[in-house]
Formats: C-alpha cells, sequence, structure tokens
C-alpha cells in the first residue's frame, strides 16, 4: 500500500499547490454522496414508506377510541412509532450496507482517493449522508402528522411524546446505519454483505418479547439475564423507551412491565432507548472507520 494510503489521505499536495482548506474534502465528499443519494432516489422511497406507514395508522386511528392513553391522531403516532422501530432497522441496513465495497468495485474509492481526499473525510461524510437522508424524512412526516392532526381534524397532539419518538427514532436509526457502513466495510462480496445484513436485523426483531419469552421457557434462564439481553439489543431498548413514553408503569408489559417501571423507572428506560443506540452507533462506526483507513482500496 502507498504511503498516501497509509496517511489517511489520496494524494498530497505538490509543494507550489495552495493549502487545501480544513473540511473541504468533507464538504465535496458530502456534495458527491448527497447527488447519489438523490439518484438513486432513497430519499423519496424513504418518504413514501413513512408516509404511507403513517397514512395506514391515521386512517385506523383517528377512527377508533383511546389506546394506553391516547386518542386520535396520539394513538395514530404511538402506533406509528411501533412500527417504525422495526421498519427503521431494516431500512438504515439496506441504505448504507452497500455503500463502501459498491464504490470500491466500480474504482468510485479509487479515483477518489487520488485526489486530496482522507480516508476519514470520505467515510464521515457518506456517514452523515446516509443518516440524515433516513431522519429528515421521518421528521417531515411526524411534522406533517402533527399538522393534520391539528388543522384538519382539530386533534391536540402530544407533543413530548413526539419529541420522544424523534429522538429514539434517530437514535436507532444510527445504530443501525453505522452496523450497515461496518458491514459495507468488512464484507467485499455484494452477496454475503446482503446477507448478514439480513441477519442482523433478523437477530434485533427476534430479541424482542416473544424471543426473549422463548429464551425463558425453553432455557429456563433467570430473569434478569434475559432483561440483559434486551437491554443490550438496540430495537428493544428503543421500543421500551416508547413503551415509557405512553405508559409510565408499563402496565402493557404484565409482570415484565411492572418490574421496569420500579427497578429503572420510566426515565431511566428512555434515557438508556437514546443513549445506547447511540452509544451502540459510534463504537460501531469508530471501528469500522480504523478497518477502512487501514484497509485496501481495490
Amino acid at each position: 500500500m502507498s504511503a498516501a494510503a497509509h496517511s489517511g489521505v489520496g494524494a498530497p499536495a505538490s509543494s507550489g499547490a495552495p493549502a487545501t482548506p480544513p473540511g473541504s474534502d468533507f464538504a465535496a465528499m458530502a456534495r458527491l454522496d448527497l447527488g447519489e443519494v438523490v439518484r438513486s432516489r432513497w430519499l423519496l422511497v424513504c418518504l413514501g414508506l413513512y408516509g404511507a406507514l403513517a397514512g395506514i395508522f391515521v386512517l385506523v386511528g383517528l377512527r377508533e377510541s383511546g389506546v394506553v392513553g391516547f386518542t386520535g391522531m396520539g394513538r395514530a403516532l404511538f402506533s406509528l412509532c411501533h412500527a417504525l422501530v422495526l421498519l427503521l432497522p431494516l431500512m438504515a441496513l439496506a441504505v448504507t450496507g452497500q455503500v463502501v465495497n459498491r464504490a470500491r468495485d466500480e474504482g468510485a474509492l479509487e479515483l477518489f482517493m487520488s485526489q486530496p481526499v482522507r480516508r476519514a473525510s470520505y467515510f464521515g461524510a457518506v456517514s452523515l449522508v446516509r443518516t440524515l437522508a433516513l431522519a429528515l424524512p421521518l421528521a417531515l412526516v411526524f411534522l406533517l402528522l402533527a399538522a393534520l392532526g391539528k388543522i384538519v381534524f382539530g386533534e391536540a397532539v402530544a407533543w413530548s411524546f413526539f419529541a420522544r419518538s424523534a429522538a429514539v427514532s434517530a437514535a436507532l436509526l444510527w445504530a443501525f446505519a453505522a452496523l450497515g457502513l461496518a458491514t459495507s466495510v468488512h464484507v467485499r462480496q455484494p452477496a454475503r454483505a446482503m446477507t448478514y445484513l439480513i441477519l442482523f436485523w433478523v437477530a434485533g426483531v427476534a430479541l424482542l418479547d416473544f424471543g426473549l419469552i422463548g429464551l425463558m421457557l425453553g432455557w429456563e434462564l433467570n430473569p434478569r439475564a434475559v432483561f440483559a439481553i434486551a437491554a443490550l439489543n438496540p430495537v428493544e431498548a428503543a421500543r421500551l423507551a416508547l413503551l415509557s413514553a405512553a405508559e409510565p408503569d408499563l402496565a402493557t408489559l404484565g409482570p415484565v412491565g411492572f418490574y421496569l417501571a420500579n427497578q429503572v423507572g420510566a426515565s431511566g428506560l428512555l434515557a438508556w432507548g437514546i443513549a445506547w443506540p447511540l452509544a451502540f452507533g459510534s463504537l460501531v462506526w469508530a471501528f469500522a472507520l480504523r478497518r477502512f483507513r487501514r484497509s485496501d482500496l481495490v
């Protein structure tokens, strides 16, 4: 590998060339990746999926009576967030899981690194653009739901629940976007990478209530061990944070909810549901960046 590759810069500037302004390579890579995201219509796909899902729950939620303390638009938002807990990890993995290995196979990565572009700038720009491409359409859908409930249907919106839902969803997106980027860096074959991505999503979804109950019944695990497994799953952590926002005593979870409400509390579950996915994603992202800076371009 060349010295430029070891230093994290594609091609050093000559002694007579003007110095590159700090952050210009990051901005250039962000613009290029944004153009790729727009061309691939990922923004429209995300907005369409979120909007279709929200529309379904609005049509159902505004017709029915209250559930766990919410009526009308509040219930629609509550139900939407629980569906998003399962959808957002899959979307994040799909958007990020092939970005680096595809750029390497197409030769774009080698071309970028032949310019005065640091590897950290490229990786950081791709990570930021892809995460925002997932989060901004969701924020827009939330705002449209709030406007729809307030203006059209005259429904009061639970703004505190809206803020919690947005924060938890953003943290969950970051966790799985980082996991997808790490897979893209480590696995070069697209078919194998896609297999790993599906397995990651299935593992996160399987370790929800039905999977945890199966562990307790089949293996006779200690309940505290099961709670620990649930807490380490970013999807379950986000789900519990949303439930605690809607119902602080967690009565809908039965004895498990009673245990969590008394031992951890609604505020603790909310903090964990945001902090752990953010920390998990940051650790995975740092590991992926370290591998990317040391790996070959071709």
